[in-house]
């Protein structure tokens, strides 16, 4: 007897059927976009190993066009939705320049024109990155192709080095020029970290007043949440006579924007008085992780402690049983929940403590940083968020190639609209262990009826900012989390990076950090010292200019 279906189950039936298709739509998109991430990754990977050969450097001669100075070949008006540059104009008419054939170049902080930068590693990664840029401007004319379909315009695509050096297609003028440092974004540290359970312990005693100390430490920690994403969870624990959690919170919570701006305004109103008590803050440290974990609310990956202090110890427990309780706790996480924490140290000023602290790095195979103050050229911010550096030699390892990470939706930089951004980390994977290079970037925008997000959005009928869609971002960035297994010389050799000789435990000498630090080119000597094409205008010149040349 042939099976009959009421008009209701059909019409759920037709449903079901509806709501798959839906689905695997928008997971094609979501698999193209992951797959081109992975592509351009490898674009990277083969340009780094060209960096060395004698027509990279030669070609890189006056060959690249930078964010502020340059004039771009074939720069148009974008339209007004689209981004509008707020010192150029208001967007009703044109209102900024791009151009869709080459990439652009930028470095945080100052970069005069006819000059290479002062470091002569950017200048290095910015001769070797231009090979990939035949892929960069192909690729955006086969994204304008695929996207059509869905009446919607391709987003940018880059690549941000380790470095600091920043590439991008299309071509696009910055407002501010050295402003933007793509390292404090939160799609770079996502696709080089990995999941992570962050534990922030701020020193607010009563010494912190000195030398804007207590505002540089605030500015650190706002930095370092400001990267988090949806996949990670965090907590902030203020210590000084006594420690506390900061936000009325218990235990950590996941990084969504509304979490961190909380905590963001909490860290604002700290004030700096009392005394210093580096057990009772290392004790709230770990008793938030244990009950976190107790509770499975965590990301269920890597563990970083990242503990500041300007002074020593006034109150509480001595320095040796503050270390011995480091210890213990480091490794009952390790025995009863199988967690790694790494304990990452700094010590601020010259006056602070540097035997306790770098004594508890040494033990658990963290890292120490002595960050001088500002008047000493002090960088607490750029110290404090190099605690990726170790995550990303863990995501390197076997198991972990196809890694990407997707980020709650932000606002971008250049043009202030909404978006999220698939990454992905990029390495040399022909030394030991793997190299970190940087991590490549594709934007996907929100909001408007020309972009990305908008066709996922028609497509399953829900807000990109929704809860739900939001769900689908955590878990596809949660695949998988690093391992970090690191023989004691790598370990070594990743504190001298941080922090030169001094910060090292002595485990090895300079001679064993092979993979770690990297090997410079023979053609190093032999680097070009303008690397910038037609980079005699700025910003807003460059717009007049090119429209005086259309009036006539």
């Amino acid at each position: 007897m042939p099976l009959i279906l009421a008009s209701g189950s059909l019409q759920l039936l037709a449903n079901a059927t509806s709501i798959t298709d839906k689905e695997s739509e928008v997971e094609s998109i979501f698999l193209k976009l992951e797959s081109d991430a992975r592509a351009f990754r490898d674009e990277i990977m083969q340009a780094y190993g060209a960096r060395c050969e004698a027509n990279t450097v030669e070609e890189c001669y006056q060959g690249n066009f930078k964010d502020c100075d340059s004039k771009f070949p074939n720069q148009v008006c974008p339209r007004a939705e689209e981004f509008v540059v707020p010192d150029c104009g208001d967007g009703v008419s044109c209102n900024a320049l791009w151009d869709k054939t080459v990439s652009k170049v930028s470095i945080p902080g100052l970069w005069k024109p006819g000059e290479a930068p002062s470091d002569s590693t950017i200048t290095e990664t910015v001769c070797y990155s231009r090979l990939a840029e035949p892929f960069m401007v192909e690729k955006y004319k086969a994204d304008e192709e695929y996207w059509d379909q869905y009446d919607v315009r391709p987003s940018s695509s880059y690549f941000g080095a380790h470095d600091g050096l920043f590439r991008m297609i299309p071509a696009v003028h910055q407002d501010v020029c050295g402003a933007y440092d793509h390292r404090r974004r939160p799609w770079f540290v996502a696709a080089s970290s990995g999941p992570k359970d962050v534990v922030l312990v701020l020193d607010v005693s009563s010494s912190m007043e000195d030398y804007y100390r207590m505002e540089n430490a605030q500015d650190a920690a706002i930095t370092v949440i400001e990267t988090l994403t949806v996949a990670d969870r965090f907590a902030v624990i203020a210590f000084s006579s006594e420690a506390s959690q900061v936000g009325g919170y218990t235990g950590l919570i996941r990084a969504t924007t509304e979490n961190t701006n909380h905590l963001v305004e909490a860290i604002k109103q700290l004030i700096p008085q009392g005394g210093t008590n580096f057990g009772s803050a290392f004790a709230n440290a770990f008793d938030a992780l244990d009950q976190t974990i107790e509770n499975e609310a965590t990301s269920g990956c890597n563990i970083a402690i990242l503990f500041m202090t300007d002074g020593q110890i006034t109150q509480g427990p001595g320095a040796d049983e503050v270390t011995s309780l480091v210890n213990e706790r480091t490794e009952q996480l390790a025995s009863n929940y199988v967690r790694k924490a790494t304990i990452f140290t700094y010590s601020l000023g010259k006056d602070a403590d540097h035997n306790v602290t770098k004594a508890i790095a040494c033990s658990t195979g963290g890292i120490w940083t002595l960050v001088p103050d500002i008047y000493d050229d002090g960088d607490l911010i750029s110290a404090m968020s190099a605690y990726y550096k170790l995550f990303a030699l863990g995501l390197g390892v076997e198991g972990n190639e196809d890694f990407v990470a997707w980020v709650e939706p932000y606002v971008f930089a250049t043009g202030g609209m909404m978006g999220t951004t698939v990454s992905v980390p990029v390495y040399d994977r022909n030394v030991t262990p793997y190299l970190f290079l940087g991590v490549v970037g594709i934007d996907v925008f929100i909001g408007s009826s020309d972009i990305y997000m908008s066709a996922i959005e028609r497509i399953l009928g829900e807000e990109a900012t929704s809860s739900i869609m939001l769900e689908r971002f955590v878990a596809r960035s949660t695949a998988s989390c690093p391992k970090i297994e690191l023989s004691a010389c790598e370990l070594d050799a990743l504190r001298f990076l941080s922090g030169g000789e001094d910060a090292t435990c002595g485990v090895c000498n300079s001679t064993n950090y092979s993979g770690i630090v990297p090997e410079t080119c023979p053609s190093q000597n032999y680097l070009p010292n303008d690397l910038l094409d037609n980079s005699d205008s700025k910003l807003c010149n460059v717009f007049v200019l090119w429209m005086q040349q259309k009036r006539h």
